[in-house]
C-alpha cells in the first residue's frame, strides 16, 4: 500500500475554512477541477465528474464536524490505484486567526509503480489545497 500527504496553512480561521469544504458534496465550490458533483445515498455517496469528464464516484466512511474532519473512499474512478481512502481536515493554527488544511490518502497502485501513483495523489492534493486557498483568498 502507498500513502501521501499535502497540508497547507491558510489565514483564514478554521471554522470559515471547514464551512466551506465540510460538506461532502462541495468540492465544486472550492476544486476548479471538478465541474459538478451529485449526492445519493442521502448524502453519503458523491458522483463527481472532472473537466475532462472523468466520472469519480466516493463514499463517505466518517465525517466528524467537531474535529473538521471526514474521510472517503473512491468506488470507482480513472485512477490506477484499489483501496483507496483519504481523509481532508481541518486544524487551528494555535495563537493565530488561520487554519492548518491537510488531505492525505492511502491506496494500492495497480498498473503503475507506487512513485507515480504517490505523484499523482500528492499532485491532486497539493493542487487542491493551493484552489482552496485562492477561493478563500476571493
Amino acid at each position: 500500500m502507498a500513502s501521501t500527504a499535502a497540508s497547507l496553512d491558510i489565514p483564514v480561521p478554521a471554522d470559515r475554512v471547514w464551512q466551506l469544504v465540510g460538506g461532502f458534496d462541495a468540492l465544486p465550490d472550492w476544486l476548479p477541477y471538478i465541474t459538478s458533483s451529485t449526492a445519493s445515498e442521502g448524502g453519503r455517496v458523491r458522483s463527481l465528474t472532472n473537466a475532462a469528464g472523468g466520472v469519480i464516484v466516493e463514499r463517505l466512511l466518517a465525517f466528524d464536524d467537531r474535529a473538521r474532519s471526514y474521510s472517503y473512499a473512491i468506488l470507482s474512478a480513472p485512477f490506477p490505484v484499489t483501496d483507496y481512502v483519504a481523509t481532508l481536515t481541518v486544524h487551528e493554527v494555535p495563537g493565530q486567526d488561520a487554519s492548518r488544511v491537510e488531505w492525505s490518502g492511502v491506496f494500492t497502485p495497480v498498473g503503475v509503480d507506487d512513485a507515480e501513483a504517490v505523484a499523482l495523489f500528492h499532485g491532486i492534493f497539493g493542487d487542491g489545497l493551493a484552489a482552496l486557498r485562492r477561493t478563500l483568498a476571493a
